[in-house]
C-alpha cells in the first residue's frame, strides 16, 4: 500500500502521489469532513492490500508493482502537462538523491507485496506501523531535527510493541516477519529523503522522478518474469491501480479540511481495517501478542505526534 500519509509523505503501497509539506495546511477548517475523508482513504488502502494478497499468490510481485507504476507514470505525465510544468519537472537540484529515493520507494512497495504472500494483513500492518518512529530517529540523526525526551519515550514504547510482535528468542520467530520490518525501515529512509528533497524540488519534480525511475527499473525486472493474468486477475489489477489514485485524492482533499496533526492518528485505522479484512476474507485471526504489540506501536506513534504538536 503506498499512500500519502497526513504528514505529507508517500505511504507504502500506492505510488501514485507524493505531497510536499506545503500541501498539509488546510484551506477550510472542517475537521469532521477531513477525518471522514481520511477514514475512507484508509479503508480503500486496506482493501487494496487485500487484493494484493490475492494476486501475489499466482503472479510475481514485481509484475504487479510494474503495472501499477505504468499507471503512475501516465498519471505523472498528465499531472505535469496539466500544471504546464513538464520541462521544469525534469530539472532537479538533487538528481541522484531523487533516483536513490525512487529506487528505495520501489523496493519498499515490492517488499510489502512480498510480505503479504507469507504473512497476514494484521501482522504485516502491525509491524510496518513502526515506520513513523523509525523516521523520527532517522530525521534526528540525518536532518538534525530536534527529538526531545517525550518523543524518544514514545519511540521506545513503539519499538517495544514491535519486539512483542516479533518475539525474538521465543522459539516462534519466523524470518518472514523481517520483511515488513525491512519495508518499514526503507519507507522511513524514503520519508527522510522526501523531506530533504522537497525543500528544493517541486511536487511535480518529485512525482516525475519517482514515476519514471520506478517504471524503467520495474519494466526491466518485470518483463522477463511476466505471467499472463487471467481476466479476473486483470480486473483486480485494474481495480488496484484505479482505486490507488482515488484514495490519494481523498487523502489530499482531507488535508484541505483538517490539519496533518489532526489526521495523523486516524492513519492507524488502516491497521484496524486491514485486520478486519484479514479476518473476514482470509480467516486470519491475529494472536494476542500481535494485538498487544500493535496497541503499543499505535500508542507510541500517537504519543510521538502529541509530543511534536
Amino acid at each position: 500500500m503506498s499512500e500519502v500519509d497526513s504528514t505529507g509523505n508517500l505511504n507504502k503501497n500506492n505510488p501514485q502521489l507524493n505531497v510536499s509539506s506545503a500541501a498539509t495546511a488546510p484551506q477550510f477548517s472542517r475537521p469532521t469532513v477531513g477525518i471522514m475523508l481520511c477514514l475512507l482513504s484508509m479503508l480503500i488502502f486496506a482493501c487494496q492490500d487485500g487484493i494484493t494478497k490475492v494476486l501475489v499468490r499466482d503472479l510475481p510481485v514485481v509484475q504487479l508493482v510494474m503495472v501499477r507504476y505504468w499507471v503512475f507514470f501516465v498519471f505523472a505525465l498528465g499531472y505535469a502537462a496539466y500544471q504546464r510544468d513538464f520541462k521544469k519537472s525534469l530539472c532537479s537540484s538533487h538528481p541522484w538523491l531523487q533516483i536513490t529515493r525512487a529506487l528505495i520507494g520501489v523496493s519498499e512497495i515490492a517488499l510489502f507485496g512480498l510480505g503479504l504472500r507469507f504473512l497476514g494483513l494484521a501482522e504485516m500492518h502491525a509491524i510496518f506501523a513502526v515506520f513513523p518512529l523509525i523516521t523520527l530517529a532517522l530525521a534526528g540523526a540525518f536532518l538534525g531535527e530536534f527529538i526531545g525526551v517525550r518523543r524518544w519515550v514514545a519511540a521506545a514504547i513503539g519499538f517495544t510493541g514491535t519486539l512483542v510482535i516479533l518475539r525474538p528468542g521465543a522459539g516462534v520467530f519466523d524470518l518472514a516477519v523481517l520483511i515488513p520490518l525491512l519495508a518499514a525501515l526503507m519507507f522511513a529512509l524514503f520519508s527522510v529523503l522526501t523531506r530533504k528533497i522537497s525543500l528544493v524540488d517541486s511536487f511535480t519534480t518529485n512525482m516525475f522522478y519517482m514515476a519514471s525511475c520506478g517504471a524503467i527499473v520495474l519494466t526491466c525486472a518485470g518483463i522477463p518474469v511476466w505471467v499472463a493474468p487471467t481476466p479476473i486477475q486483470w480486473a483486480l489489477i485494474g481495480v488496484l491501480a484505479s482505486t490507488g489514485v482515488a484514495a490519494q485524492i481523498l487523502l489530499m482533499q482531507a488535508l484541505k479540511y483538517a490539519t496533518a496533526a489532526t489526521l495523523q492518528p486516524f492513519n492507524y485505522t488502516l491497521l484496524v481495517f486491514a485486520s478486519l479484512i484479514g479476518l473476514i476474507v482470509f480467516g486470519e485471526l491475529p494472536d494476542i501478542w500481535t494485538v498487544v504489540g500493535a496497541v503499543l506501536v499505535i500508542i507510541g506513534g500517537v504519543c510521538a505526534i502529541k509530543a511534536k504538536s
